[in-house]
């Protein structure tokens, strides 16, 4: 079949990224140096270069200092959420994250694709949002333009390609439904982790 792609045509001409090259270059070399290498407990450090950058971050946020983010004035996050190592916020398009959230490590929080039947490979931008009390587990992939609402969780490993709806847990590639995170008639269940985790590779 004949090649139809043409990637020497690629034009993104359409899309801003939110500041001028030279602001971009210079959070990449912060991020890069002494974003990068603050040590653990460097909360408030880390915190401050991103809020220097236009990120909105709420009150006892932590972010460790593996956690990249490609434009960090794109990003908005909630009090008290953690944000874990090597998670990777690919910013371009706007990632609120509300509070008391859980985003652990690696995971990828993707804004950006590409049309599929475009030969020129035109880009295309979906905000996420993770809502109050959500957690996405480690590992996770998710999808440009999916909200994980309330309390959801993304189980490990998983690929989230459209709405987690508020207290569900879903895993699996693609992530599916699995149950109910807390009781409806008893407010709070704890799961044993053996049986979710049984239980999500069922």
């Amino acid at each position: 079949m004949e090649n139809k792609i043409r990637l020497d045509l690629y034009d993104q001409t359409g899309y801003s990224r939110g500041r001028n090259g030279v602001i971009v270059l210079l959070w990449w070399l912060v991020q890069g140096s002494i974003f990068r290498f603050s040590l653990h407990q460097m909360y408030g450090w880390r915190k401050w270069l991103l809020t220097l950058f236009g990120a909105e971050l709420g009150k006892g946020v932590k972010i460790r200092s593996s956690a990249k983010f490609t434009y960090p004035w794109k990003v908005k996050i909630g009090d008290h959420s953690w944000i874990g190592d090597n998670v990777e916020f690919y910013s371009l398009d706007s990632v609120t994250v509300g509070n008391h959230c859980v985003v652990s490590q690696n995971t990828y929080l993707c804004t950006g694709s590409h049309q599929l039947n475009d030969p020129t490979f035109g880009l295309i931008t979906k905000p996420i949002v993770i809502k109050d009390g959500a957690w996405i587990a480690s590992d996770v992939f998710v999808y440009p333009g999916v909200t994980i609402n309330e309390m959801a969780i993304a189980g490990a490993r998983s690929t989230v390609i459209k709405d987690i709806p508020a207290n569900e847990i879903h895993a699996g590639y693609p992530a599916v439904f699995i149950k109910q995170r807390f009781s409806q008639h008893l407010g709070v269940t704890t799961i044993p982790f053996d049986r979710l985790e049984s239980e999500m590779i069922r």
